[in-house]
């Protein structure tokens, strides 16, 4: 039985949107903590960079375990495209909507631009895995 590539799509952007809101929000929240330390210690030199350092690690190296796991479940294989760049893309469209510096609506449409691309890479599924 062939596999449906659109099903596999929709996979793709399902996993991705999912993926997206859980790292957003880890993120946000682990970037939001080191604010709160850096105020708690009073803006001392240095305060909340080990946080901050952390909620970057964590906010960014968690999507493209979660990619990887969430086609997996969905018993996708060959998703190498999909992880790799979809890490390198949530590195820019994560990071920059992390911060809180873009609107609600911004943030929106950035967290879909990046489903709808995770969908698209989706599509291509390389052998091997």
């Amino acid at each position: 039985m062939a596999k449906s590539r659109t099903a596999r799509g929709v996979k793709g952007t399902l996993v991705s949107a999912a993926a997206a809101i859980v790292c957003y929000w880890v993120w946000a929240s682990l970037l939001e903590w080191a604010d709160d330390v850096a105020e708690a210690s009073g803006r001392a030199m240095g305060a909340g960079w080990f946080e901050g350092l952390l909620a970057l690690i964590t906010g960014f190296l968690s999507m493209p375990v979660l990619l990887w796991v969430g086609m997996r479940l969905l018993g996708e294989r060959g998703n190498y495209l999909l992880v790799l760049v979809g890490a390198v893309a949530w590195l820019i469209i994560g990071g920059h909507v992390a911060d809180g510096f873009v609107s609600v609506t911004a943030t929106t449409a950035l967290l879909t631009l990046f489903a709808v691309l995770g969908g698209l890479l989706s599509l291509v599924e390389l052998p091997g895995e």
